[in-house]
């Protein structure tokens, strides 16, 4: 199946997209330490090269596959990486079925995540290529970049693999995820708790331009104290357009919005014109242009070469997140993605 391309088949527009990305890329690596973790935690690129060579030509297959069937799946794995992450590290603990105390699944954040079953396939997959060698925690993280990746020639960013397995999941843990409400002090100190800075907030915030959001996450701003007073940080026009999608009433809770109403299902970055333009969807995505270190840096990606290359650089630090590797002896490799 011939793969879709945001680029319209321009080769020549990617090539300098790739070109320049590295530049901004190697200017950003500069930058003191870079922001990225402090040490490799026991992770690196193509790390089954040996042990099973086929692993991330089978993750990319099934996930191309599965996106191209149903691209409202790029956002779904997308968040599925970020909210595994966030949950005592990337350790795939949002996979498990465990149900004796409630699982990180059933938790009511991670409620716009999903993708298990692209998950479950490529894990069933790989179980009879190379049994018992790849982690559900780098399919995650390899399924992310896949999916998302989908759309463009080749990948937009590199991953490190090597990580494995926790052990457990419990829902109450979940409240490490930054909410759809908070303020920007808030969203720091979730990042900052990461090992994630400002920076890391901002590009990846940009996750934002594909997907789709629960009503519920978005009629707080749009019917404050129960009435129609809508959020001065809102434009007023998509305001009246979100109510048309979201009444003011419980039934509609369930009901989703696309993130980015403009471009939803293509990662192009139009997340920060949006911003600029007071049509970020959530009250967290509202938040970036409350600081000015913030806005400099959301006016700054709007220019797409600079937004691809700094997400890159933010994915890899976020994929290092509390991991379990053969370096720490910490993890496993599961079987079955959703048994512990």
């Amino acid at each position: 199946m011939r793969r879709q391309s945001v680029c319209g088949g321009a080769g020549w527009w990617w090539r300098a997209v790739a070109w320049w990305g590295a530049v901004v890329l190697g200017h950003l690596v500069s930058r003191g330490s870079a922001g990225l973790l402090d040490t490799n935690p026991g992770l690196a690129y193509n790390f089954y090269r040996t042990s099973c060579p086929s692993a991330e030509a089978t993750v990319k297959s099934i996930t191309s596959q599965q996106v191209a069937a149903n691209p409202a799946l790029a956002g779904r794995l997308l968040r599925l990486h970020f909210h595994d992450c966030f949950v005592q590290g990337c350790d795939a603990s949002i996979l498990l079925d465990t149900t004796t105390p409630p699982n990180e699944k059933s938790a009511g954040p991670n409620g716009s995540v999903g993708g298990y079953e692209v998950i479950d396939a490529i894990k069933t997959q790989l179980e009879k290529t190379c049994p018992g060698v790849v982690s559900c925690a780098d399919i995650i993280a390899l399924a992310a970049r896949d999916a998302v990746s989908y759309q463009f020639p080749s990948s937009l960013w590199q991953v490190e693999t090597g990580r494995r397995d926790g052990p457990s999941s419990l829902a109450s843990n979940t409240g490490a995820l930054p909410s759809f409400s908070a303020g920007f002090n808030a969203l720091v100190q979730s990042f900052a708790t990461q090992g994630l800075d400002v920076g890391d907030l901002v590009a990846l915030s940009g996750a934002h331009t594909i997907g789709k959001a629960s009503c519920s996450s978005v009629t707080p701003r749009l019917y404050q104290g129960n009435t129609t007073n809508v959020d001065p940080l809102l434009d007023p026009t998509l305001a009246t357009v979100l109510m048309s999608k979201c009444p003011n009433n419980p039934s509609s809770s369930s009901s989703t919005v696309d993130l980015d109403g403009n471009t939803p299902f293509k990662f192009d970055g139009t997340y920060y014109t949006n911003l600029q333009n007071k049509r970020g969807l959530l009250a967290s995505d509202a938040a970036l242009m409350q600081n000015a270190a913030a806005v400099t840096i959301v006016n700054d990606l709007t220019n797409p070469i600079k937004f691809y290359a700094a997400f890159a650089m933010s994915m890899k630090k976020m994929g290092r997140i509390n991991v379990l590797t053969t370096k720490n002896n910490k993890g496993k490799i599961r079987a079955q993605c959703r048994a512990p």
